[in-house]
């Protein structure tokens, strides 16, 4: 999905602004440097700003797609690399583990329900009681 551009309602004021000082004089001079000719370079580096901003989002966001196809391309290239080496060294190679691979002849098929860790190899969980049992009112909580 795209960035939202930026659009500036101040911006859109402050055109608005000037078009209707300008009806007043063009050369109006408030003191302080509040000219029209003033106000009408910031309204201009103001426009320039946000149209360099939005180019920028614009350019981000072709680069972010050419990153993502680049990624896709990769994964589909790290894929073929893997079932190269499945075809010149077999799915149950030593070879077959090394490029990252899981060997046929080590993988488990799990039956429905069952835990795909050994109950053996299962952390465990042992309980235990936080200090300060009264701490902002609560009762002490067992942990796991």
């Amino acid at each position: 999905m795209a960035r939202r551009k930026r659009t500036s309602q101040v911006l859109e004021k402050a055109v608005r602004r000037a078009a209707s000082i300008n009806s007043i004089d063009p050369n109006l001079n408030l003191g302080n440097a509040l000219t029209l000719p003033a106000f009408s370079t910031l309204i201009e580096t103001m426009r320039t700003r946000e149209n360099l901003y939005n180019t920028a989002l614009s350019n981000l966001d072709k680069l972010y797609h050419e990153m993502l196809q680049t990624e896709r391309e990769l994964a589909d290239m790290a894929e073929h690399m893997l079932l190269g080496v499945a075809t010149q060294y077999g799915k149950s190679s030593v070879e077959y583990g090394m490029a990252g691979g899981v060997p046929k002849n080590q993988r488990r098929k799990g039956l429905r329900g069952e835990s795909p860790v050994p109950s053996s190899q299962q952390p465990s969980f042992i309980a235990g009681v936080n200090g300060n049992g009264s701490k902002n009112g609560n009762k002490a909580a067992t942990t796991s």
